[in-house]
């Protein structure tokens, strides 16, 4: 089941952002303890193994393992990997913006497609932008608090 917390992070001040992570249902940490802690109990285990249970030769093989494995470990670059997940990111946010419904677009289409000098194509223009004004704000309305706030019932949007 999809949690969504759409209208409280849209209403989330800079420093009320953290009451946000505390949520525990839907959130990041109820996604993840499980793997955090398996992580930091096999930490303890090898840390607590290596201070008080290996001798001195043992030691010395632990450690030379484990920069054999950081070797094979730089392989992989975090920044190239990490570049790739901010370029992922940012596309996903400008594919969003790009596809935001602009009645300017519309308004153009509109004043070259629907003809007339006349007093009917001046109405049937007007008419058909003030339709798209209210499909705009019916949009956006859904979508953002601020706009709901401003008009929350419909008797304010007429």
């Amino acid at each position: 089941m999809t949690v969504t917390y759409s209208s409280k992070v849209a209403n989330a001040t800079f420093f009320g952002f953290h009451r946000l992570l505390l949520k525990w249902k839907g959130s990041i940490y109820k996604l993840l303890y499980r793997e955090f802690i398996v992580f930091a109990t096999l930490y303890t285990a090898i840390s607590v193994l290596y201070r008080f249970f290996l001798t001195g030769s043992q030691k010395r093989f632990f450690e030379r393992l484990s920069i054999y494995c950081d070797k094979y470990a730089e392989q992989i670059p975090v920044t190239f990997v990490l570049g790739f997940y901010v370029t992922l990111v940012v596309n996903r946010w400008w594919n969003q913006f790009v596809n935001l419904p602009w009645p300017d677009r519309l308004m153009f289409l509109i004043s070259s497609c629907v003809q007339g000098r006349d007093e009917y194509g001046r109405l049937l223009r007007r008419t058909l932008m003030r339709y798209v004004n209210l499909t705009s704000l019916l949009i956006f309305r859904s979508v953002s608090t601020a706009v709901y706030k401003r008009f929350p019932t419909m008797d304010h949007v007429v």
